[in-house]
């Protein structure tokens, strides 16, 4: 079976069973979640959420990027979000690099220029969590949430920590 075939194949037997039709785009939890887009991390399931409880927003490191902050910025300006949890997590291929050795190594490899791309690698993930975190309460435009926390997802133990 190809991967096509077993996508719609589990998208029909999701569709059998599915109940979540009629529910508002609005977040019942006002809760806005930006995290890594690891495959290894189901952050709904993490966090205890069910569906229509809280926006996810992922991205390759939990990075705060100019399109994450849009989002952000749309989830509480108009589908009411409150809170914003930021969740970075242990083993994150983010910290195995530098931006500028990605940057080399894609434009020699495609002969075109790859300097002005930003990765946002980061070497420690606490700080990387705190300058988020820093980015977010630094917004005019979410100025007034309610709380922004910031934790980590320990990969080989599924729990999570808040960093300070």
């Amino acid at each position: 079976m190809s991967d096509i075939e077993s996508i719609i194949l589990g998208n029909e037997k999701y569709a059998e069973n599915f109940t979540s039709g009629n529910l508002p785009p609005h977040p019942s939890k006002k809760i806005a979640v930006l995290t890594c887009m690891d495959a290894r991390i189901s952050i709904k399931e993490v966090l205890g959420l069910k569906v229509g409880e809280a926006h996810i927003i992922r991205n390759a490191g939990g990075i705060v990027t100019d399109d994450a902050l849009r989002s952000l910025i749309v989830s509480h300006e108009l589908l009411g979000t409150e809170k914003i949890f930021i969740i970075n997590h242990t083993e994150c291929g983010m910290a195995t690099f530098k931006d500028e050795d990605l940057q080399r190594r894609l434009s020699e490899k495609y002969k075109s220029d790859a300097t002005d791309i930003k990765f946002h690698s980061f070497g420690d993930i606490e700080e990387n969590v705190r300058n988020q975190i820093k980015k977010i309460r630094s917004s005019p435009f979410l100025s007034n949430i309610t709380s922004v926390n910031g934790f980590i997802y320990d990969i080989r133990t599924g729990k999570i920590r808040e960093v300070q």
